[in-house]
């Protein structure tokens, strides 16, 4: 369709990168005009844990639209709003022990880190946010200023401030514990870093290359906020909804974040739907005082009721994501220590994983192979350098076998014709440096 090519912008990216026209999907699968069926490995960008078209979550939305059930309501009260309500409280917080007040924002992840952030920086008086290398939050100018991604930075048009970055777990090596860094600078007046409102992290870096940060290190930032009385705000939106193995992502770590911002896999069917949980000391907000035109999307409170129903009533799924992660990961160390010359390595953990491919180059060849054998993957991190893993947690055994299988083929090919694959920097080799 030539329509395409006429009138949208140039700012598309996923188009480029699979150019087909999309017309049907289910399940992990989707499907062009032509008929040709493809496996998603992308699963809208994490949006999709639940594939598409999930029938658990299609037959209530279709009820509700049948019913005439409210669409739009801004924040008025409305059944479908109460009754998600109901199910996230009663089989979420509840059995988790969390208490949180929830705030609906705008309808995208963005929206809810505007949110977190403003309502930290209200309650604190605080106006810096401490935010990490190779993070992602968000490409509105609130949360691109704690964004580090050059690419989406250099779009703004104007001064990014507010965030001090400092370093994620292990941008400085594995044996640094960067907490620590942060906790001097934070009880140093002459550091330069101004007394933060909040910290705001992701337990694993999506957009920033599948980085991981171990628990041990999450607790001892969280231990570290508590003792400079600076809020912690995680960002769930990628690695939340069960990405990780449990609904939160830092539920391994075992830390009670203040804020949390949800959103992606929230909504269960793709709907957009985003939200915002603060302890309830945190909750000043006057009425109105953060708002948005949609931020009562009834259709998602419908499918995202239906998930939280289906999948999260008791441990079965999780102990599945979890055993489908298990096999990710030996499926994958296999895989880079078969053809990467012990250059390449995996990183992640549960379904949200990713094959360091040392640069954009490479990781790029392997993505655009599998895509002609029939498998849709993305790249990511700072130069599109890692291979990156987020199909559908509902993937069925037989189709993650074969989506790896495609990836393994693309790997062993597009490396046989590589010659010596590239070798990972060390900025702390001394060989490597020009200082």
């Amino acid at each position: 369709m030539k329509i395409f090519e006429e009138i949208e912008s140039e700012v598309q990216s996923y188009a480029r990168a699979f150019p087909r026209v999309f017309n049907q999907a289910q399940g992990e699968f989707l499907y062009d005009d032509e008929g040709n069926q493809y496996l998603d490995f992308l699963a809208g960008a994490g949006t999709l844990n639940y594939g598409h078209n999930n029938p658990h979550f299609k037959q209530p939305l279709l009820d509700y639209i049948n019913s005439d059930g409210v669409t739009h309501g801004l924040d008025m009260h409305t059944k479908a709003k109460g009754e998600f309500l109901e199910a996230f409280n009663e089989k979420i917080l509840q059995p988790r022990g969390m208490e949180y007040v929830v705030q609906f924002t705008g309808p995208t992840g963005t929206n809810a880190v505007e949110a977190a952030m403003k309502i930290a920086r209200n309650v604190t008086g605080q106006q810096n946010i401490v935010t990490f290398t190779n993070g992602f939050h968000g490409v509105s100018l609130g949360s691109l200023a704690a964004t580090g991604n050059a690419h989406h930075r250099d779009a703004a048009g104007v001064s990014l401030n507010g965030v001090h970055r400092m370093p994620y777990d292990g941008y400085l090596g594995e044996d640094i514990d960067t907490t620590a860094y942060l906790d001097k600078v934070l009880a140093d007046s002459s550091s330069g870093v101004n007394s933060p409102a909040a910290v705001i992290v992701e337990t694993v870096q999506g957009e920033g290359g599948i980085n991981a940060a171990s628990a041990e290190w999450l607790r001892n930032l969280q231990t570290v906020c508590k003792k400079h009385g600076v809020l912690l705000i995680i960002d769930d939106i990628q690695a939340g909804c069960g990405r990780t193995g449990d609904y939160f992502s830092f539920t391994e770590a075992g830390i009670e974040p203040d804020i949390i911002t949800l959103s992606k896999s929230l909504g269960g069917y793709g709907l957009p739907f985003a939200m915002v949980l603060m302890k309830p000391e945190l909750d000043q907000w006057k009425p109105g005082e953060h708002n948005g035109t949609f931020r009562g999307n009834n259709l998602a409170f419908v499918t995202a009721k239906a998930a939280i129903d289906h999948y999260w009533s008791d441990d079965r799924f999780s102990e599945q994501i979890k055993r489908k992660g298990e096999y990710i990961s030996q499926r994958l160390n296999k895989i880079v220590e078969q053809y990467g010359e012990g250059n390449l390595t995996t990183r992640g953990r549960g379904m949200f994983q990713g094959v360091n491919c040392v640069n954009g180059e490479l990781a790029g060849a392997i993505t655009q192979r599998a895509f002609k054998d029939g498998l849709i993957i993305e790249t990511s991190g700072a130069d599109d350098h890692v291979v990156k893993f987020l199909c559908p947690l509902t993937i069925r055994d037989e189709n993650l076998k074969k989506g790896i299988d495609i990836v393994e083929s693309a790997i062993k090919d597009v490396c046989a014709k590589q010659g010596p694959i590239p070798e990972e920097v060390d900025y702390f080799d001394e060989q490597s440096s020009t200082v």
